[in-house]
């Protein structure tokens, strides 16, 4: 059953504990990365015999794959599929930067270029659920920064072949490639490339402990979006919201996974209690409630603020992963949130709308790392250059300067080099 924690009356490291993931993968990591990195093709046939059970005598999804795939998909989910990706490139075409020239000063020009990365690896997870959403969200972002190749990896089941739905949301999305892999291996191979697989630059996407621990260990190699640890979700309700609605918000994640965590702070002792019913009620009609049962008993808790204020302070503490805000006028407290991934208003906006069908991206910082990252966006698939140029006369009002400041730092060739240009 979930606990109940009166904010102030129990010690704070109760109220703020996190559940951290304990298991120590780092060698094994270590020693899949090194195994895909010296042989290619052949480890990751191997590893996705060994992990998923499937014989593949080719890694990359097929043109008649694919074509079976969408020919077995219902059209009511493609349609579905349609008008989500219609909202995620809605959203997330806002986010799309434009290079920039400053030319405010005779003989003076800067700037700076937005660049997409040349190839990106969108990681999609699979095992015990299968995940479109995470396609679209991944992929469209990516194409909207116009990145030259998206290449999707997912493990495949045990006939070898990708979920249909998983298919279905590539096409949709764009995906220029699709790999049967998963695991730390499909992470080694998008990061150093294999006969079968390009190297990408960029590697996004979530996925269990063995995933977070490869994007670790090959980041600086390539860049990576963040280190995804479980899914979190805190909602805030007031004594007027509706338990049974609240109740099954906090299940909506507890589904996800044994680790996953759920949380409640109310003003209201009342609602605190109701929850926690609908929860034991709920709980069992779920498919996943084996799951739900451990992420429950494990790491979800109600926390009984003294007022709306400090239960903000405290989600602004713990810096959520998704943040429902199930108040009158939620607005009224939006400007108060400093720290959360994704925020959802109102008593009628769950989080599982965000997941699928809203539009803001579902791949969001976890652990707390909110107060200093941000979801996924097109930034994610972008970098900077920037260009300076001066003409001779230009240089010459500013070579003193900047010698003066190079011989403060002790680098007189840094010096000499803007002094050269400025003598007969």
């Amino acid at each position: 059953m979930i606990r109940i924690l009166k904010y102030g009356e129990v010690p704070n490291r109760e109220i703020f504990a996190r559940n951290m993931p304990t298991a120590n993968v780092t060698d094994t990591v270590a020693d899949i990365l090194k195994n895909v990195r010296e042989r290619g093709d052949a480890a990751l046939k191997e590893y996705t015999e060994k992990f998923d059970h499937a014989r593949l005598d080719c890694l990359t999804v097929s043109e008649e794959e694919m074509e079976e795939a969408l020919k077995s998909v219902e059209p009511d989910f493609l349609r579905i599929l349609e008008r989500a990706a219609a909202n995620i490139r809605k959203f997330h075409s806002r986010q799309v930067r434009n290079s920039f020239i400053i030319n405010d000063e005779d003989g003076i020009l800067m700037g700076q270029k937005v660049i997409p990365v040349d190839r990106a690896g969108l990681y999609v997870p699979g095992g015990t659920a299968t995940y479109p959403s995470t396609v679209l969200m991944d992929v469209i972002p990516a194409k909207l920064a116009g990145v030259g190749e998206v290449i999707l990896t997912t493990p495949p089941g045990p006939d070898g072949k990708i979920n249909p739905a998983i298919l279905a949301a590539a096409r949709v999305a764009g995906a220029d490639r699709i790999v049967k892999c998963g695991g730390a291996q499909a992470i080694a191979a998008l990061a150093y490339g294999t006969e079968s697989v390009p190297k990408a630059d960029k590697i996004v996407g979530p996925g269990n402990a063995y995933v977070a621990e490869a994007k670790r260990q090959v980041y600086g190699m390539v860049s990576i979006d963040m280190i995804a640890g479980p899914s979190e979700i805190l909602v805030v309700a007031d004594g007027k919201s509706n338990p049974a609605w609240v109740a099954a918000d906090l299940l909506s994640q507890a589904e996800h996974d044994k680790v996953a965590s759920a949380v409640l702070v109310t003003d209201s002792q009342e609602m605190a209690e109701k929850v926690s019913a609908e929860i034991e009620k709920q709980l069992p009609k779920l498919e996943r409630c084996e799951i739900a049962r451990v992420s429950i008993d494990n790491n979800g808790k109600i926390i009984v603020a003294e007022n709306l204020k400090a239960a903000i302070e405290i989600a602004n503490e713990i810096a959520p992963e998704h943040l429902e805000l199930c108040v009158d006028n939620p607005f009224d407290y939006l400007d108060s949130i400093r720290h959360a991934g994704s925020v959802f208003l109102g008593r009628n906006c769950p989080e599982s709308l965000g997941d699928y069908l809203a539009g803001p991206n579902h791949t969001l910082p976890t652990q707390g790392t909110a107060r200093f990252s941000s979801p996924l966006s097109v930034d994610d698939f972008v970098k900077k250059t920037q260009y300076t140029y001066y003409t001779r006369q230009a240089l010459e009002r500013v070579a003193a300067d900047v010698a003066a400041f190079a011989e403060k730092e002790g680098l007189t060739g840094h010096a000499r080099s803007a002094q050269i240009r400025t003598e007969e």
